[in-house]
């Protein structure tokens, strides 16, 4: 009888997965959002048989799941980016303008902010404070999708994108959908360059910090492991795309043969190998996928290979919401207190907004130039950080790996805020870039998400 419940309720859900999407269209309500409700709800109802979702006691099963769920989320992020990023031209870097202002300043300062926070206020010693700040910190690219672009361009929009961009067209900058974009690169690269601090944390948690332990960190942690990522994963999509696109044997053209899992595969491939070695895996799965689309940017392979990564984050997304709405109502809010409220309201409505705005307005580029924002979009990026599945994948792996005290009131307050974010990120989004796609005029939801039949 329980086993034949579990079919019927995946089945139901695996409907909803399929449905959702497009019977949300219309409407100021995101998918998240409907699934998080079922969840409350049926983590209301009792259960037969052994389901706590406990973050202490199934948190192996936390970890793995949410894992793999922001794995495919970055090969996701990486195949559907058009906008080129070429070590060796600088204009291509200068289009990416916002991406490293929130990396650089808004990450770090909502980093700090959190965790002094935390400290100053809720009382968390130094290393469950930092824990907390570096936790939620990231803009995810689970639950973001509704704020980030759809899919890998056809092959004359492209065109007219590299030319634009390459002569710095002031037309171009115009219809560019600098809010999508930005949102999408800052989660493909945030939630690898969140690591250093977690790790920072845990060293703090291990106990003696000293001089030497700071040189390690950032030597190693804070660079070295960084480097070691984004390396493999360029070889590793530099290798895998020469293959499919121009190996010397025709059955290894993958490409030719529409074979899609090719992106599974990378994804696995860059991940294990850059974990072995040492690397951050997150940064080599996102590094993997723009190698990847850069071997050969207009083939229509990639929107092959993105379709079925789609698929597949959708199924991930679907398990962890319903997951977390289910512990939600079963005990994750146990230990909320008045200050996890305060911390997950203070990240969502003041903290990430005035860092992304700070970053972005300071010495900013100029509207007419790629990478450029006027006010509306930098107010649009700056509030659209939203929190999700990599915060409850960091919370897991730090509690692997060191002691930190207040440890269920870090799982409610991140639970907490993953919830909070879903909610009004999800209600927010439709509208207030439906104004922003208006303000951009007569070109639809802009060049750089324009994609076929969207």
């Amino acid at each position: 009888m329980t086993d034949a419940l579990v079919y019927l309720v995946a089945g139901l859900c695996l409907l909803l997965a399929v449905i959702l999407p497009q019977a949300l269209r219309s409407l100021a309500v995101s998918a998240p959002m409907v699934l998080v409700g079922i969840g409350l709800v049926i983590g209301l109802f009792p259960i037969p048989g052994e389901f706590s979702l406990d973050p202490v006691d199934d948190r192996t099963v936390i970890l793995h799941v949410t894992e793999l769920a922001v794995l495919v989320a970055l090969m996701g992020v990486g195949l559907a980016l058009d906008r080129p990023l070429r070590l060796h031209k600088w204009r291509t870097w200068t289009s990416w303008s916002a991406t490293w202002r929130l990396l650089a300043v808004a990450m770090p300062v909502s980093i700090a902010a959190v965790a002094l926070l935390g400290w100053a206020v809720v009382g968390l010693g130094p290393a469950a404070a930092l824990l907390l700040g570096a936790v939620l910190a990231p803009t995810d690219p689970v639950l973001a999708s509704d704020v980030q672009v759809g899919g890998p361009m056809l092959a004359d929009d492209l065109e007219e994108l590299e030319e634009g961009l390459a002569e710095e067209d002031g037309d171009t900058a115009q219809r560019l959908d600098e809010v999508r974009f930005a949102l999408t690169s800052e989660a493909g690269l945030n939630d690898g360059l969140a690591f250093p601090f977690v790790y920072l944390a845990i060293l703090i948690a291990a106990g003696g910090f000293g001089l030497a332990d700071a040189g390690e960190w950032l030597g190693w942690y804070l660079a070295g492991k960084v480097v070691i990522g984004v390396v493999v994963g360029i070889a590793a999509g530099w290798a895998l795309g020469r293959i499919a696109f121009r190996s010397n044997r025709p059955s290894l053209r993958l490409a030719e043969q529409g074979e899609p899992l090719l992106a599974l595969a990378a994804l696995l491939a860059s991940y294990g190998a850059a974990e072995l070695v040492g690397g951050y895996g997150f940064l080599a799965v996102f590094a993997c996928a723009m190698a990847m689309r850069a071997s050969e940017r207009a083939h229509d392979y990639h929107r092959a290979m993105h379709e079925v990564i789609e698929r597949l984050e959708r199924l991930f997304t679907l398990a962890v919401l319903l997951f977390l709405g289910i512990a939600t109502t079963r005990g994750l809010l146990s230990d909320l207190t008045w200050s996890s409220v305060l911390v997950g309201v203070a990240s969502i409505f003041v903290i990430r907004p005035l860092a992304g705005w700070v970053s972005l307005a300071a010495f900013p580029r100029a509207e007419d130039r790629p990478g450029g924002m006027d006010r509306g979009d930098r107010m649009a990026v700056a509030f659209f950080g939203v929190r999700g599945v990599g915060s409850l994948y960091y919370l897991a792996y730090a509690a692997g790996e060191a002691e930190f005290d207040s440890l269920p009131w870090l799982w409610s307050t991140v639970g907490f805020t993953i919830v909070l974010s879903v909610l009004v990120h999800g209600v927010s989004a439709k509208p207030w870039l439906a104004r922003v796609d208006a303000r951009r005029g007569a070109e639809g939801p802009g060049l750089a998400n324009r994609q076929q039949g969207g």
